[in-house]
């Protein structure tokens, strides 16, 4: 599983440890990112996204179908999991 955020685009980022005598090493700060299955209600179906904790704060402040369309206008949504139940 990648840890980029499928509704926000959020990704690891790059930076330095830095010890007390100032010695850099090269570090990586991951997302928060979960794989949940949410309910679609416009298409009636679950779909699985993986989802960091800010995208899920924009699931339920704007909607999913809302929040989907919109990362797929930003194109960060590029295939979705959809689970038959």
């Amino acid at each position: 599983m990648s840890k980029v955020c499928q509704i926000t685009g959020k990704k690891a980022m790059t930076g330095n440890n830095v010890s007390h005598s100032k010695r850099r090493t090269k570090r990586k700060f991951n997302v928060n990112v979960f794989t949940r299955k949410l309910y679609w209600a416009e298409q009636g179906q679950w779909v699985k996204l993986t989802v960091s904790a800010a995208g899920l704060r924009n699931i339920n402040k704007m909607g999913l179908d809302a929040a989907m369309k919109q990362a797929a206008v930003d194109g960060n949504l590029k295939e979705v999991e959809i689970i038959n139940k």
